[in-house]
């Protein structure tokens, strides 16, 4: 059996040289505008947005349990004292981004209950100014 012209000689370096240029055009279209991607990187999209939904509920039931304190104004004053960039350890430390059942605070859902009691902290701050 005789194989054909393009399996022998100059013709199998073209078709090899095809081939090769093929597998990395589908590479480069797949993964820069096809959406593929690695498993490492599905994981840390995965855990980013776990993270993600962890701190959207934590962050406004940690605002809540600060907000519904017995001695709101003294806890108030406590939070004003301490330098915004050190809040969210405050949260930490005051137990408030704790999810019920844990027994150590989220770190991110502490920082998002910081700036969000901060963002109200500047809004009474206004409102006094106005007044």
């Amino acid at each position: 059996m005789q194989m054909p012209a393009i399996f022998t000689g100059e013709s199998i370096t073209r078709l090899l040289q095809g081939a090769a240029v093929g597998v990395v055009g589908t590479l480069i279209v797949g993964f820069g505008w096809g959406g593929w991607t690695l498993g490492s990187t599905a994981e840390e999209m995965a855990s980013d947005r776990a993270t993600a939904a962890v701190v959207k509920v934590l962050a406004p039931s940690c605002v809540q349990r600060f907000q519904q304190q017995a001695d709101l104004t003294a806890q108030w004053a406590a939070f004003k004292k301490v330098d915004s960039w050190q809040r969210d350890g405050f949260i930490k430390e005051s137990g408030f981004a704790t999810p019920v059942g844990s027994t150590t605070a989220n770190r991110d859902a502490a920082e998002k209950c910081a700036s969000l009691l901060s963002e109200i902290l500047e809004k009474q701050a206004k409102q006094a100014n106005k007044g």
